[in-house]
């Protein structure tokens, strides 16, 4: 069975092989929706203000750092989150700009199936000043 390793939490938890990522996470006690700034309003915004895996808000951003080829492929709610110019209608609070320069391995982890051993960052910063930010 697949191991989710979450780095900012320090726990890694054994999934069965096609698992949600976000709903095996809620289930050893992980909230992977983020505030609207980056924790600010955390708990409120874990169980009320999010689209409860539906793939519509955008808060349950995850970063894959290790593993990326052991998910299934973008999704296309995915797809049009991260890949479309057309801005997303309000009051969706993660803006586009989170993904940049982490394109090719944010993903939503209400979109995520596990099928092999992956490492996640839960809520990644924006980094609105970086160096990929003006490239």
């Amino acid at each position: 069975m697949p191991i989710v390793k979450f780095v900012k939490e320090k726990k890694e938890i054994e999934v069965p092989d096609g698992a949600n990522l976000r709903t095996e996470a809620l289930k050893a006690g992980i909230f992977t929706n983020v505030g609207f700034v980056n924790g600010i309003g955390r708990s409120l915004n874990s169980s009320l203000l999010n689209c409860h895996g539906l793939g519509l808000c955008g808060t349950c951003r995850v970063l894959v750092t290790k593993g990326i080829e052991n998910t299934n492929k973008l999704t296309l709610r995915e797809w049009l989150k991260f890949k479309t110019v057309v801005p997303t209608p309000l009051p969706d609070p993660v803006p586009p700009l989170a993904y940049v320069g982490h394109e090719d391995t944010m993903r939503l982890a209400c979109c995520t199936q596990v099928h092999g051993d992956i490492e996640i960052e839960t809520g990644p910063e924006i980094n609105l000043f970086g160096e990929n930010f003006f490239s």
